[in-house]
């Protein structure tokens, strides 16, 4: 991001300060709002942790800097009055100071990206007791065969015109195909990716 792009934006429309929307870059939930100054916006491409102007006290604040749940920068998008920006972001803990997720706990997020997460966490883990954990301890070729079942399962359902048993096997077929692409060192915003590429 250039220093021409950051002159661009509407500094004078709030007293030099910008409404900053916190986002989930994994998940897509909206996490916080806070405040940006020009010294915020340029210590949080520097740094590369979201950092505020914090309106309270008169001065910068890093996200996380005495709880460690800081949030990891991927990147600044401005709207197109050029008066706000959208921050894309990795949460290393909760971002909530009350400890949760979010300080909004019902706003929308992506399910699949949200068990996509929870599945990595399960994989780096392992936690007794998980199925998760029984699927990654059994390996790949497992794996892919839950994969092939769940997914003749779907089209058995979807032949027989079971609306009800046809959304049952979907949702465990794209649990274990998330379960798969990680066994296999990958993500569901690969996949994704694929997609966008193909302009899907």
């Amino acid at each position: 991001m250039s220093n021409a792009w950051i002159d661009e934006l509407a500094w004078d429309k709030q007293d030099g300060l910008l409404p900053a929307i916190i986002q989930d870059a994994r998940t897509l939930g909206v996490l916080m709002l806070g405040y940006m100054d020009r010294a915020a916006l340029l210590a949080t491409i520097e740094c590369g942790e979201v950092t505020f102007f914090s309106r309270s006290r008169q001065q910068l604040w890093r996200k996380g800097e005495q709880s460690g749940n800081v949030l990891r920068l991927v990147s600044i998008e401005t709207d197109c009055d050029q008066d706000t920006l959208l921050v894309m972001a990795e949460p290393a803990g909760p971002t909530c100071h009350l400890g949760s997720t979010s300080c909004f706990p019902n706003a929308p997020h992506d399910v699949l990206s949200v068990l996509d997460t929870r599945i990595a966490e399960r994989e780096h883990e392992r936690p007794a007791g998980s199925y998760t954990t029984t699927l990654f301890d059994a390996g790949v070729r497992r794996i892919a065969q839950k994969v092939g079942e769940e997914g003749v399962e779907t089209a058995l359902a979807a032949v027989v015109q079971d609306d009800t048993a046809l959304l049952g096997e979907a949702a465990d077929l794209l649990y274990h195909l998330l379960v798969l692409l990680r066994a296999r060192g990958l993500s569901l915003a690969d996949a994704k990716a694929v997609l966008q590429a193909r302009g899907s």
